[in-house]
């Protein structure tokens, strides 16, 4: 699986679908809330046969979601890209815990709401004996804006879990919404004027077409009340 995935790669199109080339496995996920509705794990919630290329719809409007059917043509999709360029560690605030070390991006948020769960993680970075909670719901966090950190003499490491590359579709049954694209695994992201994003662990990426941080999500399905037809799953 690993050769398979070696060149994976989503390009931007210009106010079109998002081209995947690589042989990037395709999956539905949901977002498993408690019974308070905190977002508490994630759960494969089926497949698709998607090849080794692929065309993902960016606009909202297909009828074969998630893939393109053209509709962005149709409906006069504007996807200009809006998302800053700079670093995530350029974007990131750092806040200082007695164990771990948690940087935030905020516009990175993509609404999945794990680091909501028992407090907030930040209240709870800032105690004792929390490190591990802070390491599993920083890891949860769909589009990485939250990214937790070990300080070992002075030198910093990020607890990034380990993910093999896969794009995810998400479903967030207790908004009653469908939400973005879970790009995890350290795939490439090209913009459609060519730019490179800095590749990272974790991005989230618009697929409702309403964001205001395009090509990422930026939580405004939820908003939108953006559904697929898979959101009770």
């Amino acid at each position: 699986m690993e050769s398979a995935v070696s060149d994976a790669h989503v390009q931007v199109t210009e106010n079109g679908p998002y081209v995947v080339t690589g042989g990037v496995p395709l999956t539905r996920q949901t977002i498993v809330a408690d019974e308070h509705g905190d977002s508490r794990s994630w759960r494969e919630s089926g497949g698709y046969d998607a090849g080794a290329e692929y065309r993902l719809c960016r606009c909202g409007q297909s009828a074969d979601k998630p893939f393109c059917d053209g509709s962005h043509e149709r409906v006069g999709f504007e996807g200009t890209e809006t998302a800053s360029r700079a670093p995530y560690l350029q974007q990131a605030g750092e806040q200082d815990g007695p164990e771990l070390v948690l940087t935030d991006a905020q516009k990175l948020c993509a609404f999945a709401r794990f680091c909501d769960v028992d407090g907030s993680i930040w209240a709870q970075v800032e105690q004792p004996g929390t490190a591990e909670r802070v390491e599993r719901e920083a890891g949860q966090c769909v589009g990485g804006r939250l990214v937790a950190w070990k300080t070992d003499g002075g030198t910093a490491k990020d607890l990034e879990p380990e993910l093999a590359p896969s794009i995810g579709v998400v479903e967030d049954p207790a908004q009653g919404v469908s939400g973005g694209y879970r790009v995890w695994g350290g795939i490439r992201v090209t913009a459609a004027d060519g730019h490179a994003y800095e590749l990272r662990n974790r991005v989230a990426l618009c697929r409702c077409g309403a964001s205001r941080n395009k090509p990422l999500c930026d939580g405004s399905h939820a908003a939108v009340g953006f559904r697929d037809g898979h959101v009770d799953s």
